[in-house]
């Protein structure tokens, strides 16, 4: 059995990490942490784990997570984590680290100092992390000791727009995400703006301009670009490098849980030809393979591409990709990731993802703008967290990424 050690027990995330491991068969609780629960049980932080066999919550200890764990899930606020993280190596190097927090994220130590408004405490770390979106990012996974698990926006926002970015068909620049959370994204800390009368029927925005998240999005777009060919799949200016500016709002919902991304971009010319595929990601190669679906799906019965008029600059009147064919790029880019599911005929809803690892995805072209908007959902304490933490434990140890996480979504 994996040993199991879940530093920041009580919090919402901790508490959907230790729901989770309970029902997975290769794993073992074996430390609950917590600074402010210190001393309880877990039921009486969580009320529904009533009657489990689990160890009563203990003060943060380095030392003790090191030497009993095989694997510490860390579930901290920013800037919590990075010392923790140091601490647990130096007692113990071959002991596993997955941080749900955004310590990690940022390849950047002065990126994270901008936007997080903190020095980090151990920069030498940080090149040693993987970013933990397995089906972008598997092979750096399964390699490492140390997973930043990705922000619940990120990872709805990256999702939906990884396969557009690979295959250079979006203007970078252009991309705009309308983003709505559940009000549990916020944590478990009280403030005013979460209280019951004060959030209830009201649709708020917040972090507008800067959002942290916001450099997380736009360094993993980069690196699904540079992944996908030199310079992006669609040539020079595609989206590589500085070419990647996102605009990201964020949005309160009076729910408990779950997110919903629109996103928006400008389409541009198909691509005749692509680059290299990622490495170690078959169903995300690049080249002109990757251009099938799409153009299968833009010939007419007599085999010539179909002619449609567009605004849009950059975009030849002759290759503007339809729904059906970005349909088809996106069930390619995403075959076989057991966690990411294409709707075809319908669009995505919280409700059908709500306690579930699931990401469910449509993408809709708007010909006659030029524009393509793609829809995404999460339960963003799942797979926007606890979830894909742990999906990120089964990578690390070998095991079938399903394990633990195939309950389905709840409903109604």
């Amino acid at each position: 059995m994996i040993r199991v050690g879940v530093a920041g027990a009580s919090g919402y995330a901790g508490g959907e990490l230790v729901r989770l491991l309970l029902g997975h068969r290769e794993a073992a609780v074996v430390v609950l942490a917590s600074r402010g629960s210190a001393g309880k049980t877990a039921f009486e932080v969580y009320p529904g784990l009533r009657g489990y066999d689990l160890p009563r919550i203990s003060d943060v200890q380095a030392d003790d997570l090191a030497r009993k764990c095989d694997v510490v899930f860390i579930a901290a606020p920013a800037g919590a984590s990075m010392s923790l993280v140091r601490e647990i190596l130096a007692a113990s190097p071959s002991t596993k680290v997955i941080d749900l927090g955004p310590d990690f994220r940022l390849k950047s130590p002065a990126l994270y100092q901008e936007w997080y408004g903190m020095a980090h405490e151990a920069p030498n770390l940080i090149a040693e992390a993987a970013y933990g979106l397995p089906e972008l990012c598997r092979d750096e996974i399964r390699h490492t000791r140390i997973v930043a698990n990705p922000g619940c926006y990120p990872t709805a926002a990256l999702l939906a727009l990884a396969p557009l970015a690979a295959r250079g068909l979006v203007d970078l620049r252009s991309v705009v995400i309308d983003a709505k959370s559940g009000v549990s994204g916020a944590g478990r800390t009280p403030s005013p703006g979460y209280h019951f009368p004060e959030c209830e029927e009201n649709l708020r925005p917040y972090g507008v301009l800067r959002h942290r998240h916001t450099p997380e999005i736009e360094q993993e777009l980069q690196r699904v670009v540079r992944r996908s060919g030199d310079g992006g799949a669609g040539g020079p200016g595609s989206g590589g490098g500085a070419d990647v500016a996102v605009s990201f709002t964020p949005h309160l919902v009076p729910m408990s849980r779950g997110i919903l991304v629109t996103a928006y971009a400008s389409l541009k010319a198909l691509p005749q030809a692509c680059g290299d595929g990622a490495e170690g990601n078959s169903a995300h190669e690049a080249g002109a393979e990757g251009t099938r679906p799409i153009r299968a799906a833009l010939r007419g019965a007599n085999g010539a591409e179909t002619e449609r008029p567009g605004p849009n600059p950059n975009m030849s009147a002759n290759a503007i990709p339809d729904t059906r064919a970005l349909t088809a790029l996106y069930e390619e880019f995403y075959a076989g990731e057991r966690f990411v599911r294409v709707l075809r005929n319908d669009l995505p809803q919280t409700k059908a993802v709500r306690g579930s690892n699931f990401c469910d995805i449509a993408v809709r072209a708007d010909t006659r703008t030029g524009r393509v908007v793609v829809i995404s959902a999460l339960d963003n304490l799942v797979k926007g967290a606890a979830g894909q933490a742990i999906q990120n434990m089964n990578i690390l140890f070998g095991l079938e990424e399903s394990i633990g996480l195939e309950t389905p979504p709840v409903w109604p």
